[in-house]
């Protein structure tokens, strides 16, 4: 039996999903995030080998490849040996806005890396930590996970180095980012799903691992929730209800465009069009616990609208559909009755939602035809039927909602040496 490990690490957690060839789980595992983490590295250093160490000892030794992914934009800095430097900056940290008049006389205008939270302009204010001089590499979240598996330095996939800048349609580096003149190396990068090299001795010893096991380039992880959808053809969306709302749209043309938060990854002949907004799961559940979110959820009635207007965020600041890193949260007026409070949150989420998907319509991507949902709140019903109520087209649960198993797919498609990306094409 042939066996095929994913590794996610999301905004809440870490998961793994293994998968046999047939595409069946035969096991997965999570691992919480501790609300008061401040020491990243050593959390992710923990998870990734907890992980390991949960996936049945039977299982381990059958597993032929393993594919991690990342938060999108979430970035370290190591010296030569991969050792972190500093603290990684996080997907949604948005310090490098200060750097974003000196970059817009550089990119192009519009272009993906022109917003406050992006690779580059993160790496743009890194420069000034007083320990950069001892940087060599810069590296991706899944950069790094997938280091301390393989061993190989500065590797990295063209998902994650989206928006570091890297041309997706020519595969390379573009010349305007040479006028940077960054002091360290960039990550060379590889298609998703393309071998990197075989598993550490050391973690095969340890762990019980099948010799040879190949470790691949990885993916972000809204990418690996929408190769879990089952999403295939333009016109279909994912939307991934995490801590934060993703969407995710297939299309014939690429959109890009940072006045809006947009951007687009490539997938095949195809294109995924897209953007990230801070609301989603992280407000609800800091307002409320999992089980008030379960209860109150079944009082709602999904399809009475109610008068209440919120912009859903914790702090200042979103991306998309309205980028603006100053953008401050609307949380009033609160109502009495926490069911209504919830009601008009949920309600809100979903108009952002509906605002995203109409954004990329205007600028040209494929009409929306049906939404594949992902991530936690995709097991809520009443915000599933609300949703509907503002977006006017069917909604569909995704064939898996797991970030993972969209990686550990990925993963077994290195047999082929590249993601099946024929299978990701314009419909007849």
């Amino acid at each position: 039996m042939t066996l095929s490990l994913g590794i996610d690490f999301g905004t809440s957690g870490a998961r793994c999903v293994v998968i046999d060839e047939n595409g069946r789980i035969r096991s997965q595992i999570r691992h919480s995030w501790q609300m008061e983490t401040v020491d990243w590295v050593h959390c992710w250093q923990e998870a990734l080998w907890s992980l390991l160490g949960q996936i049945p000892g039977g299982l381990r030794g059958q597993i032929e490849a393993i594919a991690i992914n990342g938060t999108s934009s979430t970035i370290l800095l190591t010296d030569g040996t991969g050792e972190p430097i500093d603290a990684p900056l996080l997907y949604n940290d948005s310090r490098g806005a200060m750097a974003l008049e000196k970059l817009s006389w550089i990119a192009p205008a519009n272009h993906t890396v022109l917003t406050a939270t992006s690779s580059l302009v993160k790496l743009l204010w890194m420069q000034q930590l007083p320990n950069f001089a001892k940087a060599k590499y810069l590296l991706h979240q899944a950069d790094w996970l997938g280091f301390l598996l393989h061993g190989k330095l500065g590797i990295s996939d063209y998902h994650n180095a989206l928006k570091l800048g890297y041309d997706v349609e020519k595969l390379q580096y573009p010349a305007w980012l040479e006028q940077l003149q960054i002091p360290l190396q960039l990550p060379q990068v590889l298609a998703p799903g393309t071998p990197i090299g075989e598993l550490r001795p050391q973690i095969v010893g340890e762990f019980g691992f099948k010799s040879g096991c190949v470790v691949v380039a990885g993916t972000t992880d809204s990418i690996a929730a929408f190769l879990a959808s089952g999403a295939k053809f333009p016109g279909e969306g994912v939307t991934s209800l995490g801590s934060t709302l993703v969407l995710k749209l297939l299309s014939q043309q690429r959109i890009e465009n940072a006045r809006y938060g947009i951007y687009s990854h490539r997938l095949g002949d195809l294109w995924l069009n897209g953007g990230a907004s801070n609301t989603g799961g992280s407000v609800l559940k800091h307002f409320f616990s999992v089980t008030e979110l379960v209860k109150l959820s079944q009082e709602i009635d999904p399809n009475q609208a109610t008068d209440l207007d919120y912009y859903p965020l914790l702090k200042p600041g979103d991306r998309f559909p309205i980028n603006d890193p100053q953008l401050l949260p609307r949380l009033e007026p609160r109502p009495d009755q926490p069911k209504q409070f919830l009601h008009g949150l949920l309600e809100s989420m979903a108009r952002i939602e509906a605002q995203g998907y109409q954004l990329l319509k205007q600028l040209g991507a494929d009409p929306l035809t049906h939404i594949y949902t992902a991530g936690g709140g995709a097991t809520n019903a009443t915000w599933t039927a609300i949703r509907q109520r503002y977006l006017k087209v069917p909604i569909v649960s995704s064939i898996n909602t797991e970030a993972a198993y969209g990686t550990a797919l990925l993963a077994m498609g290195r047999k082929y040496g590249r993601i099946q990306e024929s299978e990701f094409r314009s419909q007849e």
